[in-house]
């Protein structure tokens, strides 16, 4: 079946991209589509715009066997695969336009019998809202042949990779594939497996998106009762880290590990597009998100403490994206920390630290007190060493490097 599939993925981004070079070295022929020009044309050359390993030997072997092309004008293809961003408004609802834009491109490129799948994590009912977009733009299709127009299939499969673990999980994970018809999910179903190995589990649209927002609130839960022991234990003089340790040697208790806060594209914004489609009954799921989203205020007064009585303080903050060894910034709580606390210790000097970007985030660019500087010689030059990021650089600092420093170490690195 994959000989016959030419599948459009639109959006070449940090799930995009890997997904379309697996299917592409899976004997998929893949078109590849996103508005940023730059990275098309680096993706164009088999050069990687991510960091994600084997993803480069991959992209580059896709690339040369013509399995995958990039471009940023929408092709023709018999699936459409949509992987853009969704984030969330100032109210927490959720921010649909990139879906919108991709739908509005893929309308008119339509000519019947295609399957168009929404992988992006979205609130509830979303893929009926693009469906509805679509047959908006044409009339002339349906989603179920009334008055023998042509059909168009809708589907929702979310993804549940790893960053950094993406090329392994991509093929060995289950997948759900939620359909807006059975055929519709049939139809999905013939896309993923023609690459995916796990089990592929269908169900309707709206369970699937509901899904991928419950696994996700899930893990959000977890954290915050780990976030809110640190500060229990903060206030007792507990180590909150052997208290886990502790716990955990109970057969049925897996307490996961506190941390700055809560970041990347998924945990940091999915619950609220559960609680936004349901205020009321969804007390537990928004209180873990304040739980996550209010430690890095208590990590910043952490350092405020300890740079109060020094004249012009230097702080070391090492790591500024959302998780270990990756060069993903979004939603991270680390440098919005960073941010936040150049602003609010005007008097100090920030050195921020991340080993896996090559030049200070955008967001830092403008703060006159933020240098870029390399994890030795920022701990060399500080007066307080904050850790927002367990780096395996980080690992390997020796405890006489942090001699006669003030550590605010949020990850328990350094215990």
């Amino acid at each position: 079946m994959s000989n016959s599939l030419e599948v459009v993925f639109v959006g070449l981004g940090y799930i995009g991209l890997p997904t379309a070079v697996v299917m592409a070295n899976h004997g998929v022929r893949v078109h590849g589509v996103d508005v940023n020009a730059s990275a098309v044309e680096r993706i164009q050359r088999g050069e990687v715009t991510i960091v994600e390993p084997g993803l480069e030997e991959q992209l580059k072997k896709a690339v040369d066997s013509g399995q995958l092309t990039a471009s940023t004008e929408m092709q023709q293809g018999n699936a459409f695969v949509i992987a853009v961003p969704t984030p969330f408004k100032d109210d927490y609802e959720g921010d649909l336009s990139y879906i919108m834009s991709a739908a509005e491109s893929i309308a008119p490129q339509l000519r019947g019998d295609e399957v168009v799948i929404l992988e992006s994590t979205s609130p509830p009912k979303t893929t009926q809202k693009l469906a509805d977009r679509i047959l908006e733009l044409r009339p002339d299709l349906s989603v179920d042949g009334a008055d023998d127009k042509p059909v168009i299939h809708f589907a929702y499969c979310p993804e549940r990779i790893l960053p950094g673990k993406a090329m392994e999980e991509l093929i060995s994970n289950d997948r759900i594939i939620g359909g807006r018809t059975p055929e519709a999910a049939r139809r999905a179903t013939e896309v993923y497996a023609s690459f995916c190995e796990g089990e592929l589990l269908a169900t309707d649209d709206v369970t699937a998106e509901m899904a991928k927002l419950t696994e996700n609130s899930f893990r959000d839960v977890n954290i915050a009762f780990a976030n809110e022991l640190s500060l229990i234990s903060d206030k007792l003089g507990i180590d909150v880290w052997e208290l886990i340790e502790l716990a955990n040697h109970h057969p049925r208790v897996n307490i996961l590990q506190p941390g700055p806060g809560v970041g990347g594209h998924c945990i940091a914004v999915d619950p609220w597009f559960i609680v936004s489609s349901d205020r009321e009954n969804s007390k537990i799921i928004r209180t873990a998100r304040e739980v996550n989203d209010g430690k890095p205020k208590w990590v910043i007064n952490k350092v405020d403490e300890a740079v109060k009585i020094i004249d012009s303080p230097v702080i070391a903050a090492l790591g500024l994206a959302f998780k270990p060894n990756i060069d993903d910034l979004r939603e991270s709580p680390a440098l919005n920390i960073t941010k936040d606390l150049a602003g609010h210790v005007e008097h100090a000097t920030v050195l921020a630290v991340e080993p896996n970007v090559s030049e200070l985030p955008k967001a830092l660019q403008n703060m006159s007190n933020v240098e870029f500087a390399e994890y030795a010689d920022a701990i060399e030059r500080a007066d307080v060493v904050l850790l927002l990021v367990d780096h395996d650089e980080f690992k390997t600092i020796p405890a006489a490097a942090l001699k006669g420093k003030t550590v605010v170490d949020t990850k328990g690195l350094w215990r």
